[in-house]
């Protein structure tokens, strides 16, 4: 990873190093996404020279916001980081990494996904397409819903 931290898990929360951006887990999760959801509106990488992250935005955004967008960065160490923003500010992450504040695998809730107060996540699948699939199903469910309330609610998705 570059010393950039606006992409990525941010190295104040990792433990640990990460090894690099996973480029092919992230084009098969790309591909995945739009196979799967009619909402998205584009699905590419921050840079065509040095991939770090895939954002996908989608059309509409859950709740009363217009738009939204899921950044997604997977490393060669299995670690991951799905990090949802929307037109409103708000903000939540899934994530898998090591860390001092929280267990390996953990939700950062909105409106503001606050560090320190991540919770366990209800995804405990590990293979990315079915990561993706997880964090995608939640997404759905929410935006159905209008609401964050549920998102880390399901038992063991997919």
């Amino acid at each position: 990873m570059t010393g950039d931290d606006s992409v990525g898990i941010p190295s104040a929360e990792r433990s640990t190093d990460l090894g690099v951006p996973d480029v092919m887990t992230m084009q098969r999760i790309r591909d995945i996404v739009i196979e799967e959801e009619p909402l998205i509106e584009q699905a590419q990488f921050d840079s065509v020279l040095d991939p770090q992250e895939l954002r996908i935005r989608f059309a509409d955004g859950i709740g009363d916001a217009e738009w939204c967008r899921i950044d997604i960065t997977w490393y060669t160490s299995g670690a991951y980081r799905f990090h949802y923003t929307d037109s409103d500010g708000r903000n939540w992450r899934f994530d898998k990494h090591p860390n001092p504040h929280s267990a390996k695998k953990h939700f950062h809730q909105p409106p503001d996904a606050p560090s320190e107060t991540a919770a366990q996540s209800c995804i405990q699948v590990e293979e990315p397409r079915l990561v993706a699939r997880a964090v995608l199903k939640l997404w759905r469910r929410a935006y159905d819903q209008g609401t964050f309330g549920d998102l880390n609610t399901a038992e063991n998705p997919p």
